[in-house]
């Protein structure tokens, strides 16, 4: 059945033609979500970034850094699946802009708080709460950008959004090296708070106006799953993701341990590693974002997109063992090629009507990031047979793999109306 048959049996139109665009209301939407995603990206790359720093500083041996780190990575993105799906819901059913107060303020205060810790555990459960406060930015402000803006201009607002945003992991490297480990946190958790004053000018989007007049049920996580089309659409944009939080999940998380497993003398600083794998990612999601435009294709971006992925991880292994110099530089290249998160999340926004965007575009996300939790804990079952090297590059090519085929399964979005809901 063709994409268009199908559309016209699971959903309904809402208004029969395009909502008017407010275009000052959608600058705005597009400035509060890039700002968000920012600090949202801040937080969720600064325990990366001084993981073996506070680690040290609360008495964990060196040998157990990647142990406990993982575990406590591991705390982190659950929170992010389980806020994925809590703020994803209240943005169907209570509008996008609540949950982008709500949420703010619940990773403020935890990261803050985060910043006193005393333990690992502490630590642990402090990055659980952060995670699921973390997990109603991204999904948020992507849906409020895609529904204010034009069908045709749309990929431009979230190209901004994500690439702004991920400029916010090279702020926290940065600010990791300038500052204390716990002074870095509680910059982190001031930023978000001072983004509430800006939020108070966005509207709520009129597409959700227009669904809440409905009798169409909203927010209901299970009706994503309520056809094999469109489970089969969910599913093919979450495996789309696995590779970006391989590459930023283990190997520039885990680049000290790498680096030193494939020869380098001395082992790489984390915060630089996370700097230059996310600066060239900003490059990757812009150039990416703006391709899809001119391709007039979401697909065809991801297929090269994955292509570029799967090169830079091979470049990664084989320039970054010759030198701290080229390892950081392989980083970068690492980070370009895999520059797609862009595109991925204005796809997830599109695939599903009014009543449910919310919930699979603040979903898609947080389980692509949650997916580092199986992914981690491959990486770790394979390093006694295969060493830290041989296990990373296993689980880099099923995860590529696995992306290449549910390209399958999503539908091309570029230029589509968004203003109908799903049955």
């Amino acid at each position: 059945m063709s994409s268009v048959s199908e559309r016209l049996t699971s959903a309904e139109p809402t208004t029969g033609g395009a909502v008017p665009v407010d275009r000052r209301a959608a600058n705005l939407a597009v400035l509060v979500a890039a700002l968000g995603y920012f600090v949202d990206i801040y937080d969720l790359l600064l325990f990366s970034i001084l993981r073996v720093k506070s680690l040290t500083d609360l008495g964990v041996a060196a040998g157990d850094h990647l142990a406990v780190g993982a575990r406590l990575i591991n705390m982190q993105m659950t929170g992010l699946l389980l806020g994925g799906i809590l703020w994803g819901v209240l943005g169907d059913k209570l509008g996008r802009r609540s949950v982008l107060f709500a949420s703010i303020v619940l990773y403020s205060i935890a990261t803050i708080v985060n910043g006193m810790v005393q333990t690992v555990d502490q630590y642990a459960w402090l990055r659980l709460i952060a995670g699921i406060g973390l997990a109603g930015e991204l999904g948020a402000g992507i849906t409020l950008v895609a529904e204010a803006m034009s069908r045709e201009g749309r990929g431009y607002g979230t190209t901004i959004v994500a690439s702004l945003g991920l400029l916010g992991a090279v702020a926290a490297a940065l600010v990791a090296e300038a500052f204390p480990w716990r002074t870095a946190f509680y910059i982190g958790g001031v930023m978000g708070l001072m983004l509430l004053a800006l939020r108070i000018g966005v509207r709520e989007s009129s597409m959700f106006h227009t669904a809440k007049r409905s009798t169409a049920s909203r927010g209901n996580f299970f009706a994503l799953f309520a056809n094999s089309r469109r489970a089969l659409r969910y599913v093919s944009v979450v495996l789309l993701g696995l590779p970006l939080w391989y590459v930023m999940g283990i190997l520039v998380t885990f680049s000290p341990e790498v680096g030193r497993a494939i020869g380098l003398e001395a082992p790489p600083n984390p915060g630089r590693a996370v700097l230059f794998a996310y600066f060239g990612a900003t490059v990757g999601d812009l150039i990416s974002g703006l391709l899809s435009q001119v391709l007039r294709s979401r697909k065809r971006t991801l297929v090269f997109f994955l292509t570029l992925c799967a090169t830079g991880v091979a470049q990664y292994f084989l320039l970054g063992r010759l030198s701290l110099s080229a390892f950081y530089l392989s980083c970068f290249i690492l980070g370009a090629c895999s520059g797609y998160w862009a595109v991925l999340v204005t796809v997830a926004s599109e695939q599903f009507g009014t009543n449910l965007r919310a919930t699979a575009a603040s979903t898609v996300p947080n389980f692509i990031r949650g997916a580092v939790v199986p992914l981690t804990i491959l990486f770790q079952a394979l390093k006694p047979s295969l060493g830290v090297p041989g296990s990373a590059m296993a689980v880099g090519a099923a995860a590529l793999a696995i992306a290449y085929l549910s390209l399958i399964g999503i539908e091309e979005t570029y230029g589509k109306n968004l203003d109908y809901l799903e049955r």
